[in-house]
C-alpha cells in the first residue's frame, strides 16, 4: 500500500477549506483533481474517509488518520522548502492574488520577468477585491499578495497608481488635460464599491463635492459597460486603462488622490522562500 503526499494535501485542504471547490483554490490545482486524490486515497486504505453529506467532514477512520494527514504534509512542505534553501535557486508553485486592475495592469509585465528570473517557480494568479485579497493572504490560500495602502511591513512598493476620472469618449469633458468634480456634477456618478470606496470619497472631499453616488456596482465589468451606455461617470484607478476599449477615456483628475500597491507575503508567520525572493526582486 502507498499513500502518496498529494492524496493526502487533497483530503486535509477539503476538510480546512469547507469544501472539495475551495480545497482545489487553496491547492493552485482544479477541483476535479482534489476529488480523483481524495477517491485515490480512499481506494489505497479500502475504506472512505470523508462524509459528503450535508458538507465534508471526516469519517471515523478520517478522523483517526487526520493528525498524522497534517504531520506529512507538513513535513513535505517542510523538506520542499529546505530543498529550495539548500540549492539556492527558488522554486515551487506560489499563489499571488491582486484586484482585477492590477491583475490586468500591472501583473503582466511582473510575471514575464519573473518567469525569466525564476524558471522553477510557478506563480499561480487569484483575482479578488481589495478586502478578498487581505482576507486570502491572512488565511494562508495565498503565499503574496498585492495590497492597497497596507501598514508599514515587510513587503515592496509595485506602484503608485493616480485615480481618474473615467468618461465615455463622447463625453463634453473627455478631451481636457484635466477635470475636477466640480466639472462632472451634473453626470449621474458611479460608485465602484470593489474595494476604492475611501479613495473615491477623498476626491470628493478634496474636490469640495457632496458625495451622492446615483448607482453602486462591485463588479468592474458592470461599472464600465455602464459608463459605455452612458448611464454616468466613474472615478477608477489610472491602472484600468488596460480594461477599457476605445470607446472610453480615462482624465487625470485635478484632485490627485493615489493607491500605494505593495507585493507582500503573509503577515506574522515565515513566508516561502520563493515568495521572499520574488518580493527581493522588486524592493
Amino acid at each position: 500500500m502507498t499513500v502518496h503526499i498529494a492524496q493526502l494535501k487533497a483530503f486535509v485542504a477539503v476538510l480546512d477549506e469547507g469544501g472539495f471547490g475551495a480545497a482545489a483554490d487553496s491547492l493552485g490545482v482544479s477541483q476535479s483533481a482534489v476529488s480523483h486524490s481524495v477517491a485515490a486515497l480512499e481506494r489505497t486504505l479500502g475504506t472512505p474517509v470523508l462524509l459528503r453529506q450535508g458538507g465534508p467532514r471526516p469519517t471515523a477512520f478520517g478522523e483517526r488518520i487526520l493528525a498524522h494527514a497534517r504531520a506529512a504534509v507538513a513535513a513535505a512542505v517542510a523538506i520542499e522548502d529546505l530543498v529550495a534553501r539548500r540549492d539556492g535557486v527558488p522554486s515551487g508553485a506560489i499563489r499571488l492574488a491582486a484586484p482585477p486592475s492590477v491583475c490586468q495592469g500591472l501583473l503582466p509585465g511582473l510575471l514575464n520577468r519573473w518567469r525569466s528570473d525564476f524558471p522553477k517557480v510557478e506563480i499561480i494568479v487569484f483575482e479578488g477585491e481589495d478586502d478578498e485579497v487581505a482576507d486570502w493572504l491572512a488565511d494562508s490560500t495565498v503565499e503574496l499578495a498585492v495590497l492597497v495602502d497596507p501598514p508599514p511591513g515587510a513587503g515592496a512598493v509595485v506602484g503608485e497608481d493616480a485615480f481618474h476620472a473615467l468618461l465615455r469618449r463622447d463625453h463634453p469633458l473627455a478631451g481636457e488635460p484635466s477635470v475636477s468634480m466640480a466639472d462632472l456634477a451634473d453626470d449621474a456618478f458611479l460608485l465602484s464599491c470593489g474595494g476604492c470606496e475611501p479613495h473615491i470619497r477623498e476626491v470628493f472631499r478634496r474636490g469640495g463635492v457632496p458625495f451622492t453616488p446615483t448607482h453602486r456596482i462591485r463588479e468592474m465589468g458592470t461599472l464600465l459597460a455602464m459608463v459605455r451606455s452612458g448611464v454616468g461617470v466613474t472615478v477608477v484607478p489610472g491602472l484600468t486603462a488596460a480594461m477599457i476599449d476605445t470607446r472610453l477615456v480615462l482624465v487625470p483628475l485635478d484632485q490627485r488622490v493615489t493607491r500605494r500597491l505593495v507585493l507582500t507575503g503573509p503577515p506574522g508567520r515565515p513566508w516561502h522562500p520563493a515568495a521572499e525572493a520574488i518580493v527581493d526582486t522588486v524592493r
